[in-house]
């Protein structure tokens, strides 16, 4: 997936390089809090009747509770109240933006408090320091039915693991060789470490009841028909597969690639002086992707990293945390510039790219005219993903209903089809959070087990 960049040298390459050093580069972002500073942490929150701090939580975790039982030492206690809604929970402490969800609606969150209670950091201390003798939710008893679930990611993995709790045997179908979705191959490296997405799926399955079956593409060797006719059920949580194009001449020329997919490539290697290096990068887009992969092409020891973006800095998707984050990397932000054209060598490899600057003129986006040229070794894109579309080519998928390009469904997440539900970044645009993917398959989960209890009272 990196071959395009394969040209370029070596990380390890340069003779400065201290392996020790670029590891460090890749340590946690926020260290997580000691003991003591948690019981001190804690002990801030004011354990609000009506939180506003839930209001603003995708999965309803009981915020005041979990932090009230941390102030009281009750660790397994936090981590179960956070596990009952977020079986997730651990990680999306790690990279929930809380900055703009539950920590900006705390109520401390004035001048006169300097800064909110540090709810993720205090999420994390509880699901990092939890010791339970066993899984802390037991599977319901056997109930006969047989539930498909299509995509290891936050969505399916939730969905999975409260139908067990129901009762229900769960087998997902995974298209990747690990499960994790976008906890394991999508995330900036410094943000998940030590291998934590593996570790928390782990802690997941040992509730028993649910199968994992990697290779498993939708589309290819597995169809929605086949599994409707074998399955009691159909959960799809089918993500973001497909990265969104230029739509310029010279996209498929060596040096320029999807962020997603070196980051992913990132995340998976054992070492981290064997990626391609680009001594002058440009990223295209204002997202948590685009800022990911800047700060990381910086913190492998990029010379220069400059992120294009279209409209202004209030403008970016990336909230005022992140950016803040590619700036103490030493990223250059550049913004009111689209691009134009790839410029390329004469062995048809980037050498650059040409952008024009752009204004906004009453609310739409307008040309200026005038252009500039940026030199680089490498261009990565970052302008969305989309919904793969061929994964729903068969006959009886074909007749899903859409919003867009995405796939239609009810407030209780069924789909047009009887029997198939559906959750996550596949289904009508949202926040597209992993907690709120997690909260989308919990939800499913109940309906299907609604679903199938009416059904049997009806028989």
């Amino acid at each position: 997936m990196i071959k395009s960049i394969n040209h370029l040298p070596k990380v390890g390459d340069d003779p400065d390089v201290d392996a020790q050093g670029l590891a460090r580069n890749f340590d946690d972002l926020h260290p997580p809090l000691t003991h003591r500073q948690a019981t001190i942490e804690s002990q801030r929150c004011l354990y609000c009747y009506d939180a506003p701090c839930i209001e603003a939580c995708p999965s309803d975790i009981d915020i005041p509770r979990f932090i009230r039982q941390i102030s009281e030492d009750n660790i397994n206690g936090a981590a179960q109240t956070i596990l009952e809604e977020n079986i997730l929970g651990g990680s999306c402490a790690r990279v929930c933006p809380t900055e703009v969800l539950c920590e900006q609606s705390c109520v401390r969150n004035h001048d006169a408090e300097c800064q909110p209670v540090l709810i993720g950091l205090l999420q994390r201390h509880a699901t990092d320091h939890m010791h339970f003798p066993k899984h802390p939710f037991e599977r319901g008893a056997e109930t006969g039915h047989h539930i498909a679930v299509v995509g290891a990611g936050p969505a399916g993995l939730a969905c999975a693991h409260r139908l067990a709790m129901f009762g229900h045997r769960v087998t997902i179908f995974e298209a990747d060789d690990k499960p994790g979705g976008l906890n394991e191959y999508g995330i900036a490296r410094y943000k998940m470490t030590d291998d934590f997405a593996r570790k928390e799926v782990e802690f997941l399955l040992e509730i028993g009841g649910i199968e994992i079956r990697p290779g498993q593409r939708l589309g290819d060797n597995l169809s929605l028909s086949r599994l409707h006719a074998d399955y009691d059920s159909v959960f799809l949580g089918l993500g973001l597969g497909t990265s969104r194009q230029l739509e310029m001449t010279g996209e498929e020329a060596p040096g320029l690639m999807p962020a997603v997919d070196y980051i992913r490539t990132l995340r998976q290697t054992d070492d981290l002086r064997q990626l391609p290096l680009a001594r002058r990068c440009i990223v295209i887009g204002a997202g948590n992707t685009a800022i990911d992969m800047a700060t990381q092409m910086a913190r492998l020891g990029a010379d220069e990293v400059t992120l294009v973006y279209r409209r202004g800095e209030e403008s970016m998707p990336a909230t005022h945390h992140e950016q803040d984050i590619a700036k103490a990397n030493q990223v250059k932000l550049m913004t009111w510039a689209r691009p134009r054209q790839i410029r390329l060598d004469d062995q048809g490899r980037v050498t650059g790219m040409q952008f024009e600057t752009t204004r906004d003129d009453d609310g739409q986006l307008v040309g200026t005219g005038e252009t500039f040229t940026l030199a680089a070794d490498a261009v990565f894109t970052a302008i969305g993903q989309h919904f793969d579309a061929i994964s729903l080519h068969d006959p009886l998928a074909s007749e899903l209903a859409r919003d867009g390009e995405r796939i239609h469904v009810d407030d209780a997440f069924r789909t047009s089809l009887p029997r198939v539900y559906a959750g996550g970044d596949c289904i009508a645009p949202g926040q597209d959070l992993t907690v709120q993917a997690v909260q989308h398959g919990k939800l499913a989960a109940h309906t299907i087990h609604q679903d199938i209890l009416a059904k049997q009272e009806a028989a």
